[in-house]
C-alpha cells in the first residue's frame, strides 16, 4: 500500500478548512491524510460547497469509507469558533496537528507532511513558543542544519535566517551559517533534479557592500563561505548584489539564489505570485513542504480561497517523495 502523504489543516480560524476540502474534492493523486478536527474540516466544505465526507481514523492508512477523506483528530474545536479572528483554542488544535503528523512522519507512516497556514499570534496566545512551523519542525526532529527554501516555477531561494528582526538577522551574517545555507541549497536542489546547481548567494549591504564601503560584512565573512563553498567543489558565486541576483536567477543564470534575510529572499518570491509558491523546509528527516501564504482571516469563511499554491505544495511533496 502506498504510504500516504499527510496534510496539515492549519489554523481552524483561517482559511486552511476550507484550502484543504478544495484540494481533497479534486481528487490529488496520491493517498492523503489530514491531520486536525472533522467539525472545522466540514464547516470548511460547505464555506467551498464541496460535497466531503470527513472520517475520523486511529491513524494513517486505516480503513475508511469509500470516497470518504480520513482524519487524525487532535483535539476540539468549539462550533462557535469566530472566523478570522486570533484564537487560543485555535492555536493549540494548529499546533497539536503538526506536532502529530511530525511524529507519523518520523515514523515513516507518512511519507511527506504538507501544512496549511497558522497564526503566529494565535500560537503565541495558545502558549506556543515558536515563531512558525519551520522551528517546530526542526526542534521536534533534532534538526540543527535547517534552512526554509521558497520555489515556484521562476525562483528558487533559500534563506541563511528566517524569523529574526533586521538587527538580529545582520548578525546571523557569519561564516558557519553562509557555509551551512550554501551547502542546504546545493542540497535542496538536487532534489529537483539537478546535479550541480548554480548556486548564487546575495549580498547583505548595498552593491555587495561595494569592496567594504558600505559594510564590510559581504568582504569579511560571505565571501570567504564562497569560497569555501568552491573549495569543497560545490558550484557557488557571489556575493552578487541583492537588487540584481533574483533576476538572474529568474533568467536563468543561477539554480538558487541564498538570500541573506527573510525579506529580501521572500519578496521575490511573493512577487511572482502566491498562487505557486511553496515552502520547503530543508535539512529534516523527511520531506515537508507548505503553502507559501498565512491564514487570510479577510478571507475565512468566504469560500473564496484560492488552493493553488496549497495544491502545489502536495504535488511538490509527492515529487520529491518518488511517487
Amino acid at each position: 500500500m502506498t504510504t500516504p502523504i499527510g496534510i496539515t489543516m492549519g489554523d481552524p480560524a483561517g482559511i486552511g478548512p476550507e484550502i484543504v476540502a478544495k484540494l481533497m474534492a479534486e481528487g490529488p493523486d496520491r493517498p492523503a491524510v489530514v491531520y486536525g478536527e472533522v467539525g472545522a474540516l466540514r464547516r470548511g466544505a460547505a464555506a467551498v460547497g464541496a460535497a466531503l465526507a470527513f472520517a475520523p481514523v486511529p491513524g494513517p492508512g486505516a480503513p475508511v469509507p469509500a470516497g470518504a477523506v480520513p482524519v487524525i483528530g487532535v483535539g476540539d474545536v468549539p462550533a462557535d469558533l469566530p472566523m478570522g479572528r486570533v484564537s487560543a483554542a485555535a492555536g493549540a488544535l494548529a499546533y497539536a496537528a503538526v506536532v502529530r503528523a511530525i511524529d507519523d512522519a518520523k515514523a515513516g507512516r507518512i511519507a511527506a507532511i504538507v501544512t496549511a497556514p497558522i497564526n503566529k499570534d494565535a500560537l503565541r496566545a495558545a502558549g506556543v513558543g515558536y515563531p512558525g512551523h519551520t522551528e517546530i519542525l526542526a526542534d521536534r526532529t533534532g534538526t540543527a542544519d535547517f534552512a526554509m527554501m521558497l520555489a515556484n516555477d521562476e525562483l528558487r531561494v533559500l534563506l541563511v535566517s528566517i524569523h529574526l528582526s533586521l538587527a538580529d538577522a545582520v548578525r546571523a551574517v557569519t561564516f558557519e551559517n553562509e557555509l551551512r545555507a550554501i551547502r542546504l541549497a546545493r542540497r535542496a536542489t538536487r532534489a529537483f533534479g539537478i546535479a550541480e546547481p548554480r548556486v548564487a548567494v546575495a549580498g547583505l549591504n548595498p552593491h555587495a557592500g561595494e569592496n567594504g564601503l558600505f559594510g564590510r560584512e559581504d568582504l569579511d565573512v560571505i565571501a570567504p563561505a564562497v569560497a569555501a563553498a568552491r573549495a569543497e567543489g560545490i558550484d557557488a558565486s557571489g556575493p552578487w548584489p541583492g537588487d540584481t541576483v533574483f533576476m538572474r536567477a529568474r533568467r536563468g543564470e543561477f539554480d538558487v539564489v541564498v538570500a541573506q534575510y527573510h525579506d529580501q529572499g521572500l519578496i521575490p518570491i511573493k512577487y511572482l505570485g502566491l498562487d505557486e509558491g511553496v515552502n520547503i523546509t530543508v535539512g529534516l528527516p523527511f520531506v515537508r513542504t507548505s503553502v507559501d501564504h498565512g491564514t487570510a482571516f479577510d478571507l475565512a469563511g468566504t469560500g473564496r480561497a484560492d488552493p493553488a499554491s496549497l495544491r502545489a505544495a502536495f504535488r511538490q511533496a509527492v515529487a520529491m517523495t518518488g511517487a
